[in-house]
């Protein structure tokens, strides 16, 4: 089959589906020493970032995506004050992590430093937070950052990432589960984004066993809707040493002095409710 030649598509052969949108043109690409990035200008998603085929994210939709892979984890933590992002180059997720007063400092490395450059041109409202006192932002292996990190220096580790190919497939094993470990202090908090529970259900649970190897305690998968992802479903896995994930602090969250979009008090509930299918083949409750 021939596709139109205006719609941008992206193939997932192994689940047998697609998913396309209508572009008015391609703004920009690039061939950096690490990846391919598109940029497009679609009729209905606002702008579209591409990277080696896959969508990373669009104007109208991303808010999701940033919301869930902050907040519910921030609130977790009962005292969230250092945080470091790997990856999370377009720097939504560090937008939204300083929202939250309290945060003292937040270190981003992302490997490829064109995706925040071009982010910057196309995505402007992702980096406003760029120029915060409190933002570090690192463009070096995130790999090689968190095995020589401080011990116990991190509240959160936040591992905005790609797919596990190319630069992000390292970002999957248990050697950097294990020195997420090391570089968490004794309430921190990893969370990483764990693909589609629905076509990626082999990444998901090998992500999971490959946290509890590196001697993670305690796991949780929650749960949110991506429209511009596979199977328009995605999750996000967090971590820690010690304690569960079923308190969070409600009571900050329903007086958050910002406004989010999607994230409040009652998706967070929702979000880390267990789907019966994923709670058989997981134990989670």
């Amino acid at each position: 089959m021939t596709l139109p030649e205006d719609w941008f598509t992206e193939i997932h052969e192994q689940a047998g589906c697609a998913f396309s949108l209508r572009v008015r043109e391609r703004l920009h690409v690039e061939q950096t020493p690490f990846q391919k990035i598109e940029i497009y200008d679609t009729s209905d998603w606002g702008r579209l970032m591409v990277i080696d085929g896959y969508v990373m994210l669009s104007s109208r939709d991303n808010f999701l995506y940033h919301e869930m892979m902050s907040h519910p984890m921030l609130y977790c933590h009962p005292a969230p004050r250092r945080v470091a992002i790997i990856g999370g180059g377009d720097c939504g997720t560090l937008r939204e992590v300083l929202r939250h007063a309290e945060i003292e400092q937040v270190t981003q490395v992302d490997i490829d430093e064109r995706v925040t450059r071009l982010s910057e041109i196309h995505f402007p409202e992702l980096c406003e937070a760029n120029d915060d006192p409190r933002a570090r932002l690192l463009f070096d292996d995130g790999i090689r950052w968190i095995a020589n990190a401080p011990e116990a220096g991190l509240d959160l580790i936040i591992v905005d990432s790609t797919d596990p190919v190319g630069p992000g497939e390292g970002l999957f094993t248990e050697s950097f589960y294990r020195d997420c470990l090391r570089a968490l202090g004794e309430d921190g908090i990893l969370v990483q984004q764990s693909e589609s529970p629905i076509v990626d259900r082999e990444i998901l649970l090998g992500m999971r066993e490959a946290m509890r190897a590196a001697g993670f305690a305690n796991l949780h998968t929650l749960f949110f809707p991506q429209p511009v992802y596979p199977s328009g479903w995605w999750s996000a896995t967090a971590a820690r040493r010690a304690g569960g994930f079923e308190d969070f602090r409600e009571h900050d969250v329903e007086n958050k002095p910002f406004e989010t979009r999607y994230y409040n008090a009652a998706i967070h509930r929702a979000a880390m409710a267990t789907p019966a299918f994923f709670q058989r083949e997981t134990g989670q409750g």
